[in-house]
């Protein structure tokens, strides 16, 4: 404990201890710190601070609504890390901030993580999350449809049509790099209700904890492919790169036609490994089933199952999450989850919260099966086929196109 005391009187007080949290790495909790208020930005806080904790690894709880604290703390190294609770002395919410010295690649190894990072991604944002538990974590390549199942896990969560918030408020996409960090933690350690996180990292790249669900949705690539395409188009690619703190892009030559760009695709091989790449699909796919046959909290849903079979899909996805739904509710539920639901809610359930889209509505443009098939002759798809077979194997090849 140290004491501040000017003249006669006590105009500071302050305390730290050993690390309480069994998630946290610091081994040191700033458990309290205080300054008369008049002595505010006088730096007697600074060094009270720096002599309780120093200038090393550090935690502290603060309260969420106390934003004066939270600027001070942040000012000295302390980021919010995704963590909140109820404060059980004054019934108030409260987030930690934590204070982390080792570098990125350090960080990254000690959680265990392989490194995905990219010009627009950055899953070293997972090694610094504290996961919750009873946490639903999405983790799905894009245009899998990570959006219908982050609608349909909300609606189950909060057994309500009507969603308190969109989508992308309610279940924040963590490691993109157009919102900042800080920003992202701060909002996900003030939720008190079951949070639902999004990711496109593969289940390697993030933490991965036994108290959370894991939610993997596994589409025939061929058809993911499509609608990458189309997406890609819809990108305001200059606004990206001005949020992740990027410079300008180059521009970028003439795209070929969707047939010509599917073929290449098909045939593709990226180095370093391209998430969006046939490989990276298929491999991201194979470790979540893997992962699911050895672990309860690790969930693989086929796109081409929710399209036929939504009402079906959500009761075992309800199941999973241990959450039981009124029967009076269930229809409102199933209703609010379809596609066509969706579009006609385009704007609150579009994953778009920093407006990096050009037009929401070409986010959900069709989401039926059969796309890429149509796009191939009969030699493509079946050379496609093959292809998926020789990348992963035979069984995984049955399994996502049966």
């Amino acid at each position: 404990m140290i004491i501040a005391i000017e003249g006669e009187d006590v105009v500071g007080v302050g305390s730290a201890g050993p690390c309480k949290d069994d998630d946290v790495a610091p081994a040191v909790e700033l458990m309290s710190l205080y300054v008369r208020k008049r002595l505010w930005r006088s730096g007697i806080g600074a060094r009270m601070l720096a002599a309780l904790v120093g200038d090393g690894d550090a935690y502290l709880w603060v309260f969420e609504d106390n934003q004066r604290a939270r600027d001070f703390y942040a000012a000295h190294g302390f980021r919010p890390d995704g963590a909140g609770q109820l404060d059980p002395g004054t019934n108030l919410w409260e987030i930690r901030m934590v204070r982390r010295s080792a570098d990125g690649p350090a960080r990254m190894a000690a959680a265990g993580l392989v490194d995905y990072r990219s010009d627009v991604d950055d899953n070293l944002r997972w090694a610094d999350f504290a996961v919750r538990g009873g946490d639903v974590v999405i983790s799905t390549r894009s245009k899998s449809g990570t959006t219908w199942m982050q609608q349909i896990c909300g609606l189950l969560v909060f057994q309500s049509p009507t969603l308190p918030q969109p989508l992308a408020e309610l279940s924040p996409w963590l490691d993109h790099l157009v919102v900042a960090q800080d920003a992202v933690f701060a909002r996900l350690a003030g939720q008190r209700h079951r949070r639902i996180v999004k990711t496109h990292t593969p289940l390697d790249g993030i933490r991965v904890v036994d108290e959370a669900t894991y939610i993997v949705v596994a589409r025939q690539p061929i058809d993911m492919a499509v609608s990458l395409y189309h997406q890609g188009a819809n990108l305001d690619r200059e606004r990206i790169a001005s949020l992740a703190g990027q410079p300008p892009p180059e521009p970028s030559p003439e795209r070929p036609p969707l047939h010509e760009w599917l073929v290449e695709w098909v045939d593709g091989d990226a180095e370093p490994l391209w998430l969006e790449s046939i490989h990276g699909v298929l491999a991201h796919v194979a470790d979540a089933r893997s992962r699911a046959t050895r672990n309860d909290n690790v969930v693989v849903v086929r796109y081409e199952d929710l399209l036929a079979d939504l009402d079906g899909q959500m009761r075992l996805l309800s199941d999973r999450l241990g959450i039981a739904v009124d029967d009076a509710v269930w229809p409102s539920l199933v209703a609010a989850a379809t596609l066509e639901s969706m579009r006609a809610n385009v704007d609150a359930v579009v994953p778009d919260p920093a407006g990096i889209m050009n037009d929401h509505s070409a986010f959900l443009r069709r989401g039926s099966a059969g796309a890429g098939r149509e796009t191939l002759t009969d030699d493509e798809y079946a050379h496609y086929r093959q292809r998926v077979r020789s990348l992963s194997s035979p069984e995984l090849d049955a399994w996502l196109h049966g």
